[in-house]
């Protein structure tokens, strides 16, 4: 009996090798859809799938007879993203079966399939005294300081909240730096006026000597309060994050994409025209929150003037892209700007999976630029579109 067990123990790894391998090697293909500004691809680039086997088997036929599988995972997404040694490097959050996520990188040679783990999770080193309970979405940044930060989101259980009341939380903004994406620094949490941070990001170069982050504050983990919209602020030394001058560069709008709530996702890319960011903006619906991106500028040289900023989202879930753990969601905090002026963005759906869709700088500029503003109202949109059709029509 026992060697029958091994037997059909190592044709089933073999088998499974063989999927994880062909699923690991599989190329991705442009979708026939576009609509000029970017181009998705068809199958989604990192999925629990791609957790390695050997993160989730334990192949030791004595201490798994039956060859089940021992750890599990839930899902991989919003993951931050960096050029890194010729390779598109992702730092993905990815969800245990535990609930429990982690930051693990995964690199492709190309930026668009074949992406793969590294040998082992990210070790994030914890504050003596105030361990994370969580941590997600880290964001990283490649700083003329000469070192790449990451910051996260580190979340803790409120413990002002009642005993029986096992959900309330603190979320802050975790801190590290790295010179190799292997060992990681662990900095102070983020200190601010505000009750909660979530979607932190560092400015990648100096303002007036000083690190600029874009903040998100609210008063609740869930609820915005008062706070709410994308900050901007000031931190004299890493070593001591302290934000000073923290004021709202791009704030919620009743009745448009970003009404509930906005932060931003990857750092900005600097373009000859200005700083180019993409965002997440939220509302609610019938069927609960819907989470969409959305592109916006802002000028070279003052970081809190917002210059151009597009009507309605960038991108919004499609298809399968609306169904997973949280459905009807994407979300983005990676995006990597190539030399020869191609962008890769990088975004979940759905709090399940990871996809890319790729653009270049030339064209997320001139949508920025020339796509009309949203002007707030039904009849304003009207006038918008009859204006276009009009000016179409003379050209005919």
């Amino acid at each position: 009996m026992i060697k029958t067990n091994q037997l059909e123990n190592k044709i089933n790894i073999e088998q499974q090798v063989t999927a994880f391998q062909y699923l690991i090697n599989l190329k991705n293909i442009p979708t026939e859809n576009t609509n000029g500004i970017f181009q998705r691809y068809t199958y989604p680039i990192v999925t629990a799938a791609h957790v390695p086997l050997e993160w989730r088997f334990d192949f030791n036929p004595e201490t798994n007879p039956y060859n089940l599988e021992r750890i599990g995972f839930n899902a991989t997404f919003n993951a931050g993203a960096i050029k890194w040694k010729d390779k598109y490097v992702l730092c993905v959050r990815v969800e245990g079966n535990d609930r429990k996520s982690f930051f693990a990188i995964a690199e492709s040679p190309n930026g668009i399939d074949r992406f793969q783990f590294w040998d082992k999770p990210c070790v994030i080193p914890q504050i003596e005294g105030n361990p994370d309970t969580n941590v997600y979405d880290m964001r990283l940044t490649q700083h003329e300081d000469g070192w790449i930060y990451g910051v996260f989101c580190t979340e803790r259980k409120d413990p002002n909240a009642p005993k029986t009341d096992t959900s309330s939380a603190i979320a802050n903004a975790g801190i590290v730096r790295t010179k190799d994406l292997v060992n990681w620094e662990r900095l102070p949490d983020l200190i601010s006026n505000s009750g909660q941070q979530r979607n932190v990001v560092l400015h990648p170069e100096f303002v007036n000597g000083k690190y600029a982050v874009y903040t998100r504050p609210q008063d609740g983990f869930i609820d915005v309060g008062n706070g709410g919209g994308i900050g901007l602020g000031y931190i004299d030394a890493m070593e001591n994050p302290v934000v000073t001058d923290e004021k709202i560069i791009f704030g919620k709008v009743y009745h448009t994409i970003y009404e509930l709530k906005n932060g931003l996702g990857p750092a900005p890319i600097r373009t000859d025209k200005g700083w180019l960011h993409l965002a997440h903006g939220v509302r609610n619906t019938a069927a609960g929150l819907r989470y969409t991106l959305y592109l916006f500028m802002t000028d070279l040289h003052d970081l809190s003037k917002v210059t151009h900023v597009p009507g309605g989202h960038f991108m919004g879930p499609e298809n399968e892209e609306r169904v997973g753990d949280v459905s009807n969601v994407l979300f983005a905090n990676g995006w990597i700007a190539d030399t020869d002026g191609t962008v890769y963005i990088y975004y979940a759906s759905s709090d399940t999976r990871m996809h890319v869709a790729v653009s270049t700088i030339d064209k997320l500029v001139d949508y920025v630029m020339h796509t009309p503003e949203d002007k707030f109202t039904s009849s304003a949109s009207v006038q918008t579109i009859i204006a276009q059709i009009e000016n179409n029509t003379k050209l005919l």
